[in-house]
């Protein structure tokens, strides 16, 4: 059977690390994906997916992320079910993590962080940067002055210089 989940969005809390009776580290958090379509007013939703992580991976996961942390997630769905003091069955669906990624820099979750983590929009570069998962990063929230990274330079921009491909040259 195939039970493997992806995901790619932002936590919506500092991950919550605990211990086990016998000493195994566990850590909780939930993680907004954005949705690919929007509502009729202009809006882009979002679903808010729990997700539980265990053992070194869980310390290294809560120590490395807070709230608002870009991160990609792997693992499978699972179901539970246990009785809470009132009595009553609660069955809970989540994503425990087998993998993860960081998809910022430490840069940008820092500069994130000074701004109080509200701000994921652009200022400067409108140039995404790209992840592990070949989508696209957030952008930048860095409020200080422009970079003085020279901008890449387009290799045909100059079109009085033509390019000579023979058949040889293509790889197909």
């Amino acid at each position: 059977m195939i039970n493997n989940v992806v995901l790619v969005g932002r936590l919506t809390r500092d991950p919550d690390l605990r211990t086990t009776g016998s000493g195994i580290s566990v850590a909780t958090f939930t993680l907004a994906v954005d949705r690919q379509y929007t509502n009729s007013q202009g809006e882009r939703g979002a679903d808010f997916i729990n997700c539980v992580i265990w053992r070194k991976a869980a310390e290294n996961f809560v120590n490395f992320t807070s709230k608002g942390s870009l991160v990609g997630i792997q693992g499978r769905l699972q179901s539970r079910s246990y009785d809470n003091k009132d009595g009553q069955r609660v069955y809970v669906t989540e994503v425990v993590v087998d993998n993860f990624s960081f998809l910022e820099s430490r840069r940008d979750r820092e500069n994130r962080q000074a701004n109080g983590g509200a701000n994921f929009a652009p200022q400067g570069n409108n140039a995404p940067s790209t992840n592990n998962f070949g989508g696209n990063s957030a952008p930048s929230t860095n409020n200080a002055t422009p970079s003085s990274d020279p901008q890449p330079q387009d290799p045909f921009a100059d079109s009085s210089n033509s390019i000579d491909i023979s058949d040889d040259d293509l790889p197909f």
